[in-house]
């Protein structure tokens, strides 16, 4: 039976880079989730008739939300809803899963790389037909809609057991049951040498993945251990838990510590890497050897040529504005094209629609390709994988030979994090309006060339997306960029992105923080992070 409940708007349901983010009690609280999902659902027009695929990865109220959105879906009058079992999918396998099975769209629920539990972070957002996340255009439809919405329509009783594979029927929908794992890894076995990558594990390749708990872990035991057949218990932290065994989902080397020390041991692994919350993310570290997300996005533009699946070369490749420029130089040694785009990876899917891009990354440990329309972690480790196996070579060498060839670009990011909002507002708004008078100013051992506030005109489309980020380009061919991010949620966090390229062969392995010192210091000059945030450093440094 169709329940119509009254409702009355919620303030600040708008929909951030990838979906609204909340902490897990807000969304608990009734009927903050049901206002959330029925404006998804009149926002994208209606759900009747339609085909929709649910999914999550696994952290704490993902199997209750699903529930009410089951519910909600059947008052609506869809058709149908492919569940990953028990409620859990990978973000790229829901996006994999949408293409594969032409349905209307996805409802992924999570919050990527923040932590989970009953005091932490909780997020949902709507997918596309594309399998991408909504584009500008949808979310603001989908925001207007949680402003004047006056009912929601929901199921009475419970929705059916998501843990048991098969259809079952909820009102006129059917709820369908599926295994969350098989069709991504046939993908994934679709795309790349497994043959190649097997006989590099049966040598005595040793791997350590750090599924970080989260849903990562039972795809990478399947496809690592499995199917390539990498030792038992190279997976580690393969089961996925609602608080993500109490730590912080984001694969990065002050998160996933653990891996990092065993990466940087004496008896240390031949390849290291992790993923995130919902997978989407990674992180690649060879023996003593760090990759940072923007080198990793070079490396793999430049050899992707090496997997089956990329064996006619790239169309062209795509990064985030933040994301330093040395994928840029590839493309440009590659003669093809090279799109910077604000961040986001909707941003990519038109470039990916439209063929005019293959690969596509961002700082933020995100990467991926026209294979499905998100960012993919675990595919990422399987590209590097077999172009270790197609080469013979370790990562270590792969990066000194790709600097050797194209030059360093020294890159980090600085993160500010729970920050007064007011504060970081003002200290954006004041250097936007600073930017016109910067050029020629010096600061430190740097001199101002040029400032401005990015801003994109999409090349497919021609929608104009303002307010992206704040840049500054010194003479010496450094930059720097701030933005505030729109992944967190308390306060505000400040990112600080900091690049500079080194092509003299004799300082090509400096480390990160000591090569952009001079920026560092000049960005701080120019727009008083550490006197306008009360902080003497970042929080986190990647």
């Amino acid at each position: 039976m169709i329940q119509t409940i009254q409702t009355s708007p919620i303030a600040g349901q708008k929909p951030g880079t990838s979906g609204l983010r909340k902490k897990t009690p807000v969304f608990m609280a009734t009927p903050y989730l049901e206002n959330y999902v029925q404006a998804i659902i009149d926002g994208i027009g209606g759900v009747e008739g339609r085909t929709l695929v649910v999914g999550g990865d696994g952290r704490y109220f993902n199997d209750t939300a699903i529930g009410v959105i089951l519910r909600m879906a059947a008052a609506n009058g869809a058709a149908r809803c492919i569940v990953g079992q028990g409620g859990l999918l990978s973000t790229p396998a829901a996006s994999h899963l949408i293409r594969k099975r032409k349905a209307d769209g996805g409802l992924i629920l999570s919050a990527s790389h923040n932590p989970g539990g009953p005091e932490a972070d909780f997020g949902l957002k709507y997918n596309g037909p594309n399998g991408g996340p909504a584009s500008e255009a949808v979310t603001d439809q989908i925001f207007a809609r949680t402003q004047d919405l006056t009912e929601y329509r929901i199921w009475e009783g419970d929705a059916p057991d998501i843990g048991l594979l098969g259809e079952a029927q909820l009102g006129a929908m059917v709820v369908e049951v599926i295994d969350p794992i098989a069709d991504y890894a046939d993908l994934m076995e679709s795309l790349f040498d497994f043959a190649a990558i097997r006989t590099l594990f049966a040598d005595g390749f040793r791997i350590r993945f750090d599924a970080m708990h989260a849903i990562t872990g039972p795809y990478a035991h399947e496809i690592l251990e499995n199917r390539l057949g990498a030792a038992a218990g190279s997976v580690v932290n393969g089961t996925p838990s609602p608080d993500f065994g109490g730590g912080h989902p984001d694969p990065n080397p002050i998160w996933a510590h653990e891996l990092m020390a065993a990466m940087y041991a004496d008896d240390a692994p031949d390849f290291g890497a992790a993923s995130d919350g919902d997978g989407d993310r990674n992180m690649i570290v060879g023996r003593g050897c760090y990759v940072s997300p923007s080198d990793s996005l070079a490396v793999l533009a430049d050899l992707a040529h090496l997997a089956p699946g990329y064996a006619g070369g790239l169309a062209g490749v795509a990064r985030s504005m933040p994301t330093s420029a040395a994928v840029d130089r590839v493309a440009a040694a590659k003669g093809i094209a090279c799109f910077e785009t604000p961040t986001g990876w909707k941003f990519f899917g038109n470039l990916l629609d439209a063929g005019r891009a293959t690969l596509c990354g961002e700082e933020s440990a995100g990467t991926g390709s026209n294979h499905v329309r998100e960012k993919d972690g675990l595919w990422a480790v399987l590209l590097w994988l077999n172009i270790l196996a197609s080469t013979g070579k370790g990562v270590g060498q792969i990066m000194s030979d790709h600097w050797a060839r194209y030059g360093r670009n020294y890159y980090s990011r600085h993160d500010y994090e729970e920050v007064n909002s007011d504060a970081a507002g003002a200290l954006i708004a004041d250097l936007r309006a600073e930017l016109p008078a910067l050029a020629g100013k010096s600061y430190g051992a740097l001199i101002v060339d040029s400032a401005d506030a990015f801003a994109y005109d999409d090349p497919v489309d021609g929608s104009h997306s303002a307010g992206q980020g704040l840049r500054v380009f010194f003479t010496n061919g450094a930059r720097a960029v701030l933005r505030l991010s729109g992944t967190g949620t308390a306060g505000a966090t400040l990112r600080v992105y900091l690049e500079a390229l080194e092509t003299d062969p004799a300082a090509l392995h400096h480390d990160p923080q000591a090569a952009l010192a001079d920026v560092i210091t000049a960005i701080d000059a120019i727009a008083g992070i550490a006197a306008r945030t009360g902080r003497q450093g970042p929080d986190v440094i990647t």
